[in-house]
């Protein structure tokens, strides 16, 4: 009888799987705000580079505890394309994190799920419905009511965030090709290693000496980095990608009070709406692929 309270008491695996993303969102705000705070003082490469070292040895300690073989995949191109796919939007991504608010970029990034439906219906030849397609082009007109150009508003940033955005896609289109090549842990693996060797290639042409506080926020930037992806793939151990995604959309909501907190930016109302929207849209081809995963007759769409 006290072991099946204690089983009740335990949280089920949907449960987990969603703090864990929640728990993930929070420490993919604490790697950007850290990045934000370094680009006053060091260059994107170099911020880049700390980043990916830091990742770099956190995943070999993790997969040297696992025991995991680090090159057991049967398709080493694709992991390395997949790789530089990642390191484009992280680079992209810290450049416009220079210029623009945290809130406005983590908002922009999450075209991502709309991008990937475009993608998987050209690359991977699936089947996607009218609808999905609407809520493809209402992310899109949420991404433009954000960056606004043309008029004032604009930052060519901005252009960099959606840069970020394509090669995020792209990697989420050859992670779901190579998923059954390879284990998670050895993915990231190639991931963070591609990305400390191309970082380091580039580090002697932009390197400055930091302070011990640039040590300790690159180091941080690695380590948030490096334990919100871990947290990811365990969510996914647990839940289906369909349920955790939605979780995923609590990083705009820190992302605003990190951005106020620690700098002093708050979105304007046009960036809350096109946010919105961007939101709304990725929500809903979430639900479409929910809704198709578990009822295998439904039309597409």
């Amino acid at each position: 009888m006290q072991g099946t309270q204690e089983r009740r008491k335990a949280p089920s695996a949907e449960v987990q799987a969603a703090l864990l993303v929640l728990f993930a969102a929070a420490c993919f705000v604490g790697m950007t705000s850290s990045v934000k705070y370094l680009s006053d003082t060091l260059s994107t490469p170099q911020i880049v580079w700390g980043r990916y070292a830091t990742h770099f040895i956190v995943v070999l300690v993790i997969l040297k505890i696992s025991g995991v073989a680090l090159l057991a995949t049967d398709r080493p191109a694709l992991q390395a394309a997949r790789s530089l796919f990642m390191f484009g939007a992280t680079a992209l991504s810290f450049l416009a994190l220079r210029y623009l608010p945290l809130a406005e970029v983590a908002a922009i990034m999450f075209l991502t799920p709309m991008l990937v439906t475009a993608l998987a219906a050209v690359i991977l030849r699936e089947a996607v419905g009218v609808r999905r397609w609407m809520a493809v082009v209402i992310g899109f007109l949420g991404a433009l009511i954000i960056i606004r150009p043309g008029i004032e508003a604009f930052h060519v940033a901005a252009l960099a965030a959606v840069g970020c955005t394509a090669c995020y896609a792209f990697y989420q289109i050859t992670t779901r090709i190579v998923r059954d090549s390879a284990p998670p842990l050895v993915s990231l693996f190639y991931s963070s290693l591609a990305g400390t060797a191309v970082s380091t290639a580039a580090l002697p042409f932009f390197w400055s000496t930091p302070d011990l506080q640039g040590w300790v926020l690159m180091a941080l930037s690695g380590a948030f980095g490096a334990i919100g992806h871990l947290a990811v793939i365990a969510a996914l151990g647990r839940a289906q990608a369909s349920f955790v995604t939605p979780f995923s959309y609590s990083q705009l909501i820190w992302a605003t009070i990190a951005g106020y907190a620690l700098f002093g930016d708050l979105p304007d109302l046009w960036t809350f709406i096109g946010a919105g929207l961007i939101a709304t849209s990725g929500l809903y081809v979430v639900h479409r692929e929910r809704a198709r995963a578990t009822q295998s007759t439904v039309t597409p769409g």
